[in-house]
């Protein structure tokens, strides 16, 4: 069907507006990095007067900026690692073969989700303290608990997402490997996941996201050493003053990483999620 006139500048208006709604914070963002600390107190101007980059050097001395870079870091990536490695098996279990319980299973994960973050932030944070006094395993105020905290989040719906996308790749190519004497696990390496990368890569995105921007667990269960940088940049605000400028300046650098990888998968991305929507 061709577009009619008022169909095209619809659609104009409708992208620009969508284009306004996401640049002009990110040109403000910027623009305060890049002014003196008066000027972003001040009265508001669109254009720096005075730019100058000494708040992208300074941010990095206000708060240990560099600490909480390598929690964040490790922490998502930790944590997104093992939860796409077992929902690998888990999901390809419940996509390929029928066991009794399968249905609970399935409808049991995708409940998890139903709940609110809240409600087990003071049942984890007495486990970890209680375990802790007891074994002297310390899992409060460590990374290692925010990685086991992070993974029982992204797990589920990591598993389920993955049976979707499983269940969308033909059962031929497994039963041909089968013919060929392939077991389960040469079936699941060899044939599967090289056709299940896109959903594997939307998956692990989604993992690292959720706890790459995580404020809730990541302000109670860690401390100074462990902290990352969804809490670690609120030390830019101080009992005396507010480092606006350094703020923006540490938001666009910590920021660049994640955009950078999420541009680079996005192809898998959007083929992952979009996975199973036709038959």
């Amino acid at each position: 069907m061709r577009e009619t006139a008022a169909e095209r500048w619809s659609r104009r208006i409708v992208l620009t507006l969508l284009a306004g709604f996401v640049l002009v914070p990110l040109y403000v963002m910027v623009s305060s990095a890049i002014k003196p600390l008066q000027d972003v107190q001040g009265a508001f101007t669109w254009w720096p007067r005075r730019p100058t980059l000494q708040a992208f050097v300074d941010m990095w001395s206000t708060v240990p900026l560099g600490r909480y870079l390598l929690n964040s870091l490790l922490v998502a990536s930790v944590a997104a690692i093992f939860s796409v490695s077992v929902a690998i098996f888990a999901a390809y279990a419940v996509s390929r073969y029928r066991f009794r319980g399968r249905q609970v299973f399935s409808v049991t994960v995708l409940s998890t989700q139903m709940f609110p973050g809240i409600l087990f932030l003071l049942p984890l944070f007495l486990i970890y303290v209680n375990l802790g006094n007891a074994t002297g395993i310390a899992l409060y105020a460590s990374r290692t608990g925010l990685i086991i905290t992070y993974l029982t989040f992204s797990l589920p719906f990591s598993i389920w997402m993955l049976v979707g996308y499983f269940d969308s790749i033909p059962r031929g190519l497994d039963e041909a490997a089968q013919v060929d004497g392939a077991g389960p696990l040469r079936t699941l390496f060899q044939v599967v996941l090289p056709a299940a990368v896109p959903g594997v890569v939307a998956v692990t995105v989604y993992a690292f996201m959720t706890a790459w921007g995580e404020v809730l667990f990541a302000s109670v269960l860690t401390n100074e050493d462990s902290r990352t940088l969804a809490v670690g940049l609120q030390g830019y605000s101080t009992q005396f003053n507010v480092y606006w400028n350094q703020v923006m300046a540490a938001s666009l650098v910590v920021s660049v990483p994640v955009v950078a990888g999420f541009l680079a998968l996005q192809r898998y991305f959007v083929a992952g999620l979009t996975a199973g929507a036709v038959k």
